[in-house]
């Protein structure tokens, strides 16, 4: 499945190929910053194109941010470390979709 076919799912439909880990749409017109922890005291390592798609592996506490899906301090885990904050995921939850972290 590619990355367009699974922007047209919806965020419960969308699952990441054979790994089992659901992906989620990030916010329509945004880019947005991956970081190497779950806060925005931490670097930015690669920033996420404007219809990208993320796949959750875990999730913790982090800094609270405020995005287009309400203020949170949920950080969703992309992999290897990297770290979005989940105001700007629509996972059409306020709390958590995946296993905690750790």
């Amino acid at each position: 499945m590619s990355i367009d076919d699974e922007s047209h799912q919806s965020p419960a439909q969308a699952l990441a190929g054979e790994s089992g880990y659901r992906s989620y749409p990030i916010a329509p017109g945004t880019q947005l910053n991956v970081r190497n922890g779950p806060g925005t005291n931490y670097a930015v390592v690669r920033t996420l194109p404007i219809g990208a798609v993320v796949t959750i592996r875990c999730q913790c506490p982090g800094t609270t941010v405020s995005g287009p899906y309400g203020t949170t301090n949920l950080w969703d885990c992309v992999g290897n470390g990297q770290f979005v904050s989940d105001a700007y995921v629509k996972t059409g939850s306020d709390g958590y979709v995946a296993a905690p972290c750790g």
